[in-house]
C-alpha cells in the first residue's frame, strides 16, 4: 500500500505524484493549474513557486504560476 503524503495546502492526504488534494488543486486557477502541469525544464521551478506561495500565506484562488 503506497504511503500518502500531506496536501501542501490543507495537510489532508493527497494521491502520490501531486502536490495538492483534489479539493486545493480545484482552487487553484486554471492558468496556474496548466502552468504546474507543464513537464519541461522549468518543471521543478514552477514547483518551487508554488511552494514559496504556499509558506508566503497566498491564498488558494490568487496563486499564479509563470509559464
Amino acid at each position: 500500500m503506497p504511503t500518502t503524503k500531506p496536501c501542501l495546502s490543507c495537510r489532508r492526504p493527497r494521491r502520490p505524484g501531486q502536490y495538492l488534494c483534489r479539493a486545493c488543486w480545484f482552487k487553484i486557477p486554471g492558468p496556474a493549474r496548466s502552468a504546474l502541469n507543464q513537464r519541461d525544464s522549468r518543471a521543478m521551478a514552477r514547483l518551487r513557486e508554488l511552494h514559496s506561495q504556499l509558506s508566503a500565506g497566498v491564498p488558494l484562488g490568487e496563486i499564479a504560476i509563470a509559464a
